[in-house]
Protein backbone atom coordinates (compact mmCIF):
# COMPACT_ATOMS: atom_id res chain seq x y z
CA UNK A 1 0.00 0.00 0.00
CA UNK A 2 1.36 3.61 -0.65
CA UNK A 3 2.19 5.95 2.05
CA UNK A 4 -0.17 9.00 2.26
CA UNK A 5 0.14 11.94 0.22
CA UNK A 6 2.58 14.05 1.82
CA UNK A 7 3.68 11.93 4.49
CA UNK A 8 7.72 10.77 4.50
CA UNK A 9 9.67 7.60 6.32
CA UNK A 10 12.78 7.95 7.50
CA UNK A 11 15.46 5.48 8.14
CA UNK A 12 18.22 5.88 9.97
CA UNK A 13 20.36 4.17 12.60
CA UNK A 14 18.39 5.44 15.45
CA UNK A 15 18.71 6.79 18.87
CA UNK A 16 20.35 3.02 19.75
CA UNK A 17 23.13 4.19 17.13
CA UNK A 18 23.84 7.80 18.98
CA UNK A 19 24.07 6.17 22.56
CA UNK A 20 26.55 3.40 21.13
CA UNK A 21 28.90 5.98 19.94
CA UNK A 22 28.74 8.92 22.00
CA UNK A 23 28.44 6.21 24.87
CA UNK A 24 31.02 3.69 23.90
CA UNK A 25 33.45 5.58 22.02
CA UNK A 26 34.47 8.11 24.68
CA UNK A 27 34.05 5.26 27.71
CA UNK A 28 36.68 3.46 25.87
CA UNK A 29 38.62 5.86 25.13
CA UNK A 30 38.30 6.82 29.50
CA UNK A 31 39.35 3.48 30.15
CA UNK A 32 42.50 2.72 27.52
CA UNK A 33 43.78 6.35 28.88
CA UNK A 34 43.51 5.36 32.49
CA UNK A 35 45.26 2.38 31.45
CA UNK A 36 47.98 4.10 29.72
CA UNK A 37 48.31 6.16 32.95
CA UNK A 38 48.44 3.14 35.44
CA UNK A 39 51.02 1.27 33.57
CA UNK A 40 53.55 4.35 32.44
CA UNK A 41 56.34 2.89 34.45
CA UNK A 42 55.98 -0.98 34.38
CA UNK A 43 55.72 -0.23 30.08
CA UNK A 44 59.13 1.81 30.43
CA UNK A 45 60.37 -0.59 32.22
CA UNK A 46 60.44 -2.92 29.58
CA UNK A 47 63.72 -2.71 27.37
CA UNK A 48 61.64 -4.06 24.01
CA UNK A 49 59.13 -1.63 24.67
CA UNK A 50 58.44 1.27 21.75
CA UNK A 51 58.23 4.82 22.76
CA UNK A 52 60.82 4.51 25.80
CA UNK A 53 61.20 8.40 25.88
CA UNK A 54 57.07 8.95 26.35
CA UNK A 55 56.81 6.60 28.93
CA UNK A 56 59.74 7.33 30.68
CA UNK A 57 58.66 11.40 30.64
CA UNK A 58 54.80 9.91 31.72
CA UNK A 59 56.40 7.80 34.52
CA UNK A 60 57.82 10.82 35.99
CA UNK A 61 54.14 12.39 36.78
CA UNK A 62 52.55 12.30 39.76
CA UNK A 63 49.63 9.86 40.54
CA UNK A 64 46.75 9.90 40.16
CA UNK A 65 46.93 13.31 38.08
CA UNK A 66 48.29 10.92 35.41
CA UNK A 67 45.97 8.85 35.47
CA UNK A 68 42.98 11.31 35.58
CA UNK A 69 44.79 13.52 32.96
CA UNK A 70 44.83 10.12 31.12
CA UNK A 71 41.45 9.22 31.19
CA UNK A 72 40.51 12.70 30.06
CA UNK A 73 42.05 12.68 26.86
CA UNK A 74 40.85 9.34 26.12
CA UNK A 75 37.56 10.48 26.50
CA UNK A 76 38.27 13.30 24.18
CA UNK A 77 39.80 11.50 21.57
CA UNK A 78 36.88 8.47 21.68
CA UNK A 79 34.25 12.01 21.44
CA UNK A 80 35.98 12.87 18.39
CA UNK A 81 35.91 9.85 17.01
CA UNK A 82 31.76 10.02 18.07
CA UNK A 83 31.34 12.54 16.19
CA UNK A 84 33.19 11.49 13.09
CA UNK A 85 30.78 9.14 13.23
CA UNK A 86 27.99 10.72 13.74
CA UNK A 87 28.99 12.67 10.39
CA UNK A 88 29.07 9.75 8.37
CA UNK A 89 25.67 8.15 9.17
CA UNK A 90 23.60 8.08 6.28
CA UNK A 91 19.80 9.30 6.94
CA UNK A 92 17.49 8.42 4.31
CA UNK A 93 13.90 9.83 3.73
CA UNK A 94 11.81 8.72 1.40
CA UNK A 95 8.64 9.43 0.44
CA UNK A 96 6.02 9.25 -2.73
CA UNK A 97 7.85 11.84 -4.77
CA UNK A 98 11.40 11.84 -3.43
CA UNK A 99 14.35 10.03 -1.69
CA UNK A 100 16.53 12.41 0.79
CA UNK A 101 19.68 10.61 1.58
CA UNK A 102 21.99 12.70 4.31
CA UNK A 103 25.34 12.47 5.16
CA UNK A 104 28.63 14.18 6.48
CA UNK A 105 26.21 17.29 6.72
CA UNK A 106 24.86 17.27 3.19
CA UNK A 107 22.12 16.72 1.60
CA UNK A 108 21.22 14.66 -1.82
CA UNK A 109 17.96 14.58 -3.64
CA UNK A 110 16.67 11.96 -6.31
CA UNK A 111 12.74 12.34 -7.46
CA UNK A 112 11.19 9.08 -8.20
CA UNK A 113 10.76 9.81 -11.67
CA UNK A 114 14.37 8.94 -12.36
CA UNK A 115 14.31 5.80 -10.52
CA UNK A 116 13.50 2.44 -12.23
CA UNK A 117 14.61 0.10 -9.38
CA UNK A 118 16.43 0.27 -5.76
CA UNK A 119 18.16 -2.40 -3.84
CA UNK A 120 20.41 -3.12 -1.14
CA UNK A 121 24.09 -4.55 -3.15
CA UNK A 122 25.67 -5.88 -0.06
CA UNK A 123 26.34 -2.92 1.92
CA UNK A 124 25.71 -0.11 -0.32
CA UNK A 125 21.94 0.95 -0.89
CA UNK A 126 21.71 1.27 -4.59
CA UNK A 127 18.62 3.45 -7.22
CA UNK A 128 19.33 2.88 -10.82
CA UNK A 129 18.19 4.84 -13.85
CA UNK A 130 16.21 3.38 -16.87
CA UNK A 131 19.92 2.70 -18.49
CA UNK A 132 21.23 0.82 -16.09
CA UNK A 133 23.33 3.83 -14.45
CA UNK A 134 23.81 4.33 -10.86
CA UNK A 135 22.27 7.67 -9.37
CA UNK A 136 23.02 6.32 -5.94
CA UNK A 137 25.37 4.17 -4.52
CA UNK A 138 25.68 4.90 -0.61
CA UNK A 139 27.12 2.55 1.65
CA UNK A 140 26.05 2.12 5.32
CA UNK A 141 24.63 -0.65 8.04
CA UNK A 142 20.97 0.21 7.96
CA UNK A 143 18.53 -2.74 8.12
CA UNK A 144 17.61 -3.82 4.56
CA UNK A 145 13.93 -4.90 6.16
CA UNK A 146 13.31 -1.47 7.18
CA UNK A 147 14.91 0.28 3.64
CA UNK A 148 12.68 -2.28 1.74
CA UNK A 149 9.47 -1.25 3.94
CA UNK A 150 9.90 2.36 3.81
CA UNK A 151 10.21 2.38 -0.10
CA UNK A 152 7.65 -0.21 -0.62
CA UNK A 153 5.16 1.34 0.86
CA UNK A 154 5.72 4.68 -1.07
CA UNK A 155 5.50 2.46 -4.01
CA UNK A 156 9.26 2.25 -5.50
CA UNK A 157 9.95 -0.64 -7.59
CA UNK A 158 11.64 -2.38 -5.11
CA UNK A 159 14.60 -5.29 -6.19
CA UNK A 160 16.00 -8.08 -3.92
CA UNK A 161 19.18 -8.20 -5.62
CA UNK A 162 20.43 -6.77 -8.37
CA UNK A 163 19.10 -7.42 -12.13
CA UNK A 164 22.47 -6.51 -13.79
CA UNK A 165 24.15 -8.57 -11.40
CA UNK A 166 25.54 -11.73 -14.35
CA UNK A 167 26.43 -8.48 -16.44
CA UNK A 168 29.62 -8.07 -14.30
CA UNK A 169 32.90 -8.53 -15.52
CA UNK A 170 35.98 -8.87 -13.55
CA UNK A 171 38.26 -5.81 -14.31
CA UNK A 172 42.01 -6.64 -15.90
CA UNK A 173 44.05 -3.67 -17.27
CA UNK A 174 43.73 -3.33 -20.93
CA UNK A 175 40.53 -5.33 -21.37
CA UNK A 176 39.02 -4.71 -24.63
CA UNK A 177 35.23 -3.69 -24.25
CA UNK A 178 35.62 -0.65 -22.64
CA UNK A 179 34.75 3.27 -23.67
CA UNK A 180 37.69 4.99 -24.47
CA UNK A 181 39.26 6.73 -21.31
CA UNK A 182 37.32 3.97 -18.50
CA UNK A 183 40.67 1.81 -18.41
CA UNK A 184 42.93 4.72 -16.93
CA UNK A 185 40.25 6.14 -14.62
CA UNK A 186 39.74 2.34 -13.10
CA UNK A 187 43.00 1.88 -12.89
CA UNK A 188 43.25 5.49 -10.99
CA UNK A 189 40.27 4.34 -8.80
CA UNK A 190 42.28 0.54 -7.88
CA UNK A 191 44.96 2.62 -6.48
CA UNK A 192 42.50 4.84 -4.79
CA UNK A 193 40.49 1.61 -3.18
CA UNK A 194 43.73 -0.07 -2.31
CA UNK A 195 44.76 2.78 -0.37
CA UNK A 196 41.63 3.57 0.89
CA UNK A 197 41.07 6.85 -0.30
CA UNK A 198 37.50 7.01 -0.04
CA UNK A 199 36.62 10.00 -1.48
CA UNK A 200 38.84 9.91 -4.75
CA UNK A 201 37.38 6.24 -5.38
CA UNK A 202 33.50 8.34 -5.51
CA UNK A 203 34.81 10.76 -7.82
CA UNK A 204 36.14 8.23 -9.91
CA UNK A 205 33.01 6.17 -9.95
CA UNK A 206 30.80 8.99 -10.90
CA UNK A 207 33.29 10.22 -13.96
CA UNK A 208 33.47 6.79 -14.92
CA UNK A 209 29.46 6.87 -14.38
CA UNK A 210 29.21 9.56 -17.19
CA UNK A 211 30.78 7.25 -20.11
CA UNK A 212 27.95 4.70 -18.76
CA UNK A 213 30.61 2.40 -17.04
CA UNK A 214 29.20 1.15 -13.67
CA UNK A 215 31.93 -0.37 -11.05
CA UNK A 216 31.37 -2.04 -8.10
CA UNK A 217 33.80 -3.71 -5.21
CA UNK A 218 34.17 -6.82 -4.22
CA UNK A 219 37.03 -7.55 -1.96
CA UNK A 220 39.19 -4.30 -3.25
CA UNK A 221 38.95 -5.34 -6.69
CA UNK A 222 36.80 -3.63 -9.07
CA UNK A 223 33.85 -5.22 -11.19
CA UNK A 224 32.48 -3.00 -14.09
CA UNK A 225 29.55 -3.47 -16.04
CA UNK A 226 28.06 -1.37 -19.20
CA UNK A 227 25.05 0.89 -19.20
CA UNK A 228 22.55 1.55 -22.35
CA UNK A 229 24.38 4.73 -22.65
CA UNK A 230 28.22 3.75 -23.28
CA UNK A 231 30.16 3.75 -25.89
CA UNK A 232 32.84 0.90 -27.17
CA UNK A 233 35.52 1.19 -29.66
CA UNK A 234 34.43 -0.32 -33.24
CA UNK A 235 31.00 -0.64 -31.79
CA UNK A 236 28.27 0.59 -34.30
CA UNK A 237 25.76 0.83 -31.37
CA UNK A 238 25.89 0.63 -27.72
CA UNK A 239 26.37 -2.16 -25.71
CA UNK A 240 22.75 -3.36 -24.14
CA UNK A 241 22.85 -3.30 -20.25
CA UNK A 242 20.19 -6.86 -18.77
CA UNK A 243 16.11 -5.21 -18.71
CA UNK A 244 16.21 -5.14 -15.16
CA UNK A 245 12.81 -7.13 -13.52
CA UNK A 246 11.88 -5.39 -10.20
CA UNK A 247 9.11 -5.84 -7.25
CA UNK A 248 6.52 -4.12 -7.38
CA UNK A 249 4.71 -5.01 -4.49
Amino acid sequence: MDGAPGTRTTVSGGASELVVLWGGFPLLGAGAGALLGRTASWVADLPWAPMQGLFEALSRLPQPELTIGAALLGVLGGGLLASAGTAQRLIVRVDRERVGLRRDGRQREVPRRDVRVVLVDGRDLVLLDADGGELVRERSDLSQDRLRAAFRSHGWPWAEEDPHRAAYRLWVPGLPGLPVGADALLRARQDAVSHDRRDDARELRRELGRIGVVVRDEERRQQWRLTTRAVVPDAEHPTPAVEPETDRR
